[in-house]
């Protein structure tokens, strides 16, 4: 799964560390999701999405074998 989370970021000149801090998540965590080393939860996509005043499907979109599924 690939994602903008990057984009949107920049977006608002925001640090990963300032979107963890308004999701309550840890930094690590962000840099994870935005690397793609972690799959995030519902929960944690919905609060991204509503934070970056947008929708899932535009910070989350399947591509490759996720697609297969």
């Amino acid at each position: 799964m690939r994602n903008t989370i990057k984009v949107e970021r920049a977006k608002k000149d925001i640090t990963q560390t300032d979107l963890a801090q308004a999701i309550n998540v840890s930094k690590q965590t962000i840099h994870s999701i935005e690397t793609g080393r972690f799959v995030p939860s519902t929960i944690i996509a919905l609060k991204m999405a509503r934070y970056f005043e947008t929708t899932v499907e535009m910070i989350f979109q399947l591509e490759g074998e996720d697609l297969k599924k």
